[in-house]
């Protein structure tokens, strides 16, 4: 075994990632506490203990990071923290690899970096207007990532995620609350992958001598509305009650409306002809019914 890959950020999919890249691989994964090294290690993931919001490039963990890095592939799936208008959790993680030369850097990023296009059609040459903070924190770290990756020859791969959903991960609670959602004639095209196509996403990334950025979604725009509508079907749950948008702000959390009104249809096209992943739930009903599956499979 003559690969690696260092994972920060391993959490809901980066622990499915360290997963699946075994046993061709040996994974190290970037734990914050004990507490994580123990839980990975529990999964069988080895781990290297540096918490990125304390990180110091001249402290022994440090070292140590530069030394793991050194040759591997690094997968960065680590959210920017809030209140700033960069990451400096990047910032430091890339400061603590010093003169480290990675084989290769992949960043996931958002899909949210687009903005609201109104439902238009987005691909990898669209601007990017990112409309809140949490976006434009995304641009910045995309951009940092790409440059310090660019002064070292390193191959540098950006992958704009929207929402994830796989097993644990349905809005299953919002349904049982009886949350409502926008009518269909006022939810604009939604966009989303299940984890499983995710990891394949991210696995094909390390694997294969590309670069650049690269949408991951599973190319069904259908609307949160619709979404949120097959999801009560399946798992027995009563469907969202609907609101004209007009209505919406005196029902629905600003951060949700927020959500719910910026729209985009989103290219998946570069994925499955470079990264050559075709996803295996393009269909909303199917990746639904499998993540219902794993739960039962494995509950809590």
């Amino acid at each position: 075994m003559d690969r690696t890959c260092l994972i920060a950020g391993c959490g809901y999919t980066g622990l499915r990632l360290a997963k699946r890249l075994r046993p061709a691989w040996r994974v190290v994964a970037v734990a914050r506490s004990a507490a994580a090294a123990a839980r990975l290690e529990h999964e069988g993931v080895a781990t290297l203990k540096a918490d990125l919001d304390a990180l110091i490039a001249t402290a022994p963990e440090a070292a140590a990071l530069a030394a793991a890095a050194d040759g591997a592939a690094i997968a960065y799936l680590a959210p920017p923290p809030d209140g700033d208008d960069g990451d400096p959790r990047l910032a430091r993680f890339l400061d603590a690899l010093g003169a480290a030369r990675p084989a290769a850097f992949l960043y996931m990023s958002t899909t949210g970096v687009y903005g609201d296009t109104g439902g238009a059609t987005v691909t990898e040459a669209s601007p990017v207007a990112p409309a809140n903070d949490r976006s434009r924190r995304r641009v910045a770290a995309e951009r940092a990532a790409t440059a310090w990756c660019e002064a070292r020859g390193v191959r540098a791969v950006v992958l704009r995620v929207p929402g994830i959903y796989g097993p644990h991960r349905l809005p299953l609670e919002r349904l049982a609350r009886g949350e409502p959602a926008l009518r269909p004639e006022d939810a604009g095209p939604g966009n989303r992958i299940h984890v499983d196509d995710l990891v394949t996403a991210c696995v094909a990334a390390l694997e294969r001598p590309v670069q650049g950025v690269f949408n991951v979604t599973d190319g069904n725009p259908a609307s949160t509305t619709v979404y949120l509508q097959r999801t009560a079907a399946l798992a027995g749950l009563p469907p969202p009650p609907l609101v004209a948008l007009g209505e919406a702000s005196e029902r629905i959390g600003p951060g949700m409306l927020a959500f719910l009104v910026e729209s985009r249809c989103v290219d998946n096209r570069r994925m499955r002809e470079d990264l050559g992943v075709v996803p295996r739930y393009a269909d909303l009903d199917d990746g639904i019914a499998a993540s219902l599956a794993g739960m039962r499979a494995q509950p809590g």
